[in-house]
């Protein structure tokens, strides 16, 4: 029988997401081609490796002892390709990094200056939530990805990067920006632009505020730290972000931190790879670039 590398990729996705909608999202294709792929793979082994259970598409036992080989000559093709990227040096190669969306406000600028020193290399950069983040490190897909806290109990390698501390923010023109030092409990009785579920900022405050029996009793969901600012500025509500994303704002007077007892939030950005990930040199120069000037770059406020 003859196997593509494309059918262990749809192999893989579709076990992974159980579901032939989502592998196709994944990949980029369409429902019906995985279906087909998937079809094709069974009848050419004359294995069947899925069974469908309700909505669900389940590894069969056969599926289950097959994936294991899937997932080696997937880890194998990338080891290749880092091989052939070490043969280039760091004058060229591609560099594949995915960050959280908040992170994305330093990384552009890592990415642009390190760009520069490198001229020979292609960069593919993703900006995407946690939930995403963590498919991709599951899937093999970046080079590396800076996000928050790593989760636990996934096979992961994480590096702590710097400080990212989450503030509380204002439009100017709100009366709380008066007051020397707030209680938790009064700043709660506001609206609060927050992001959407599946965002680590998001998680972080929800686990914050609740070690403290609170909880934010009026909220307008945003899917990105933008349109959060905007809403803040406007008077929509107050905010709490990355002191990160915010500094050429405060600059220019157009939102303020307010002093709010058990703030700011101490977390934290970190490098995060799958355990024994294999770096070519490009993607481990850009990972000593990051750790030596990312924390320059945020103090400068550039």
């Amino acid at each position: 029988m003859h196997l593509s590398l494309r059918q262990i990729r749809i192999f893989e996705a579709v076990a992974q997401y159980e579901s032939y909608t989502r592998a196709a999202e994944k990949l980029h294709m369409t429902q019906p081609a995985i279906s087909m792929q998937i079809k094709q793979l069974e009848e050419s082994s004359g294995l069947a490796l899925f069974e469908r259970q309700g909505k669900r598409m389940c590894l069969t036992h056969t599926g289950r002892d097959l994936l294991h080989y899937a997932s080696q000559v997937l880890q194998a093709y990338n080891d290749m390709l880092v091989a052939m990227e070490e043969c280039k040096g760091i004058k060229g190669g591609h560099l594949i990094v995915s960050v959280a969306t908040t992170a994305n406000y330093f990384v552009t600028q890592l990415l642009a200056e390190f760009s520069r020193q490198h001229e020979g290399i292609n960069v593919t950069l993703d900006v995407t939530n946690r939930h995403m983040l963590l498919d991709q490190l599951e899937n093999h897909e970046p080079d590396m990805v800076i996000m928050g806290e790593p989760p636990k109990g996934y096979n992961l390698q994480s590096e702590r990067l710097m400080d990212n501390p989450l503030v509380v923010i204002a439009s100017p023109n709100h009366p709380f920006t008066h007051h020397k030092k707030l209680k938790l409990e009064e700043v709660m009785t506001e609206r609060f632009i927050i992001r959407e579920k599946g965002s680590g900022t998001r998680g972080a405050i929800e686990r914050h505020i609740h070690r403290f029996n609170q909880v934010c009793t009026s909220t307008l969901e945003m899917r990105s730290n933008e349109t959060i600012k905007h809403a803040v500025e406007a008077g929509l509500g107050l905010g709490i972000v990355s002191l990160h994303t915010i500094q050429p704002e405060l600059k220019a007077g157009r939102l303020a931190v307010l002093n709010v007892e058990h703030f700011p939030i101490r977390r934290h950005w970190h490098i995060v790879m799958r355990k024994g990930k294999r770096l070519s040199p490009i993607a481990q120069e850009f990972k000593r670039f990051v750790m030596k000037e990312a924390p320059h770059y945020v103090e400068a406020g550039k």
